[in-house]
């Protein structure tokens, strides 16, 4: 992840000297050179995230993009559920991580992880089917979590200090779930789409 940013921050610097170049022929050139890094770019009237900034980009804006997937019953287990249920529910949805509710009630309880799996239970030798998630679950005083109204750098920047994969988004109860590939799409798409409208500037297709 510490890679990702220093590739965002390479990117911010070739549009500072792309626009410096302007006018001596070398800007479009550096710019498609940073384009064939990436395999090319998404257009931004087709991205799903606004071209707008990252300053301005908010995990509930990534969270729509992530359409009726964003909540449901997928998201979550209980704590008195058995380890093996909870895994499979991961597997199932392709995600690394589960929010855990208390039963009945439904409050957040915590969050389970696919590493926490390897560890606590393959780690250890304890039996999956026997073990109740409550038993090797992170406790809701220590997740890491996310508002609806974070900057996407910050989640960013959250999951990079704190080597995690997935944050809950909670405003006040759980809202989604959003993954590291998620916000890396994001910023991608953002800038992907501030490269080629510096590009199609400096082709002359801006009038």
């Amino acid at each position: 992840m510490q890679g990702l940013v220093r590739a965002i921050r390479s990117c911010q610097e070739t549009l500072r000297a792309a626009i410096l170049q302007h006018g001596n022929g070398g800007a479009a050139f550096e710019v498609e050179k940073f384009f064939s890094r990436f395999g090319g770019v998404t257009s931004s009237r087709s991205s799903p995230v606004q071209l707008k900034g990252l300053e301005n980009v908010t995990v509930a804006e990534v969270l729509m993009t992530k359409g009726g997937e964003k909540l449901g019953s997928w998201l979550w287990c209980h704590t008195d559920d058995a380890v093996i249920d909870a895994v499979k529910k991961m597997a199932a949805n392709n995600i690394g991580s589960l929010v855990v509710l208390k039963p009945v009630v439904q409050h957040l309880a915590g969050i389970v992880t696919e590493r926490d799996y390897t560890m606590k239970i393959i780690g250890q030798g304890r039996s999956p089917t026997l073990t109740r998630v409550g038993e090797i679950m992170t406790d809701k005083d220590k997740i890491i979590s996310v508002t609806s109204d974070t900057n996407i750098l910050k989640a960013m920047q959250l999951m990079t200090e704190n080597r995690i994969r997935h944050v809950p988004v909670i405003d006040g109860k759980i809202v989604g779930m959003i993954s590291i590939v998620d916000v890396v799409r994001a910023v991608v798409e953002q800038q992907s789409g501030e490269l080629k409208q510096l590009n199609e500037f400096i082709r002359g297709d801006y009038y």
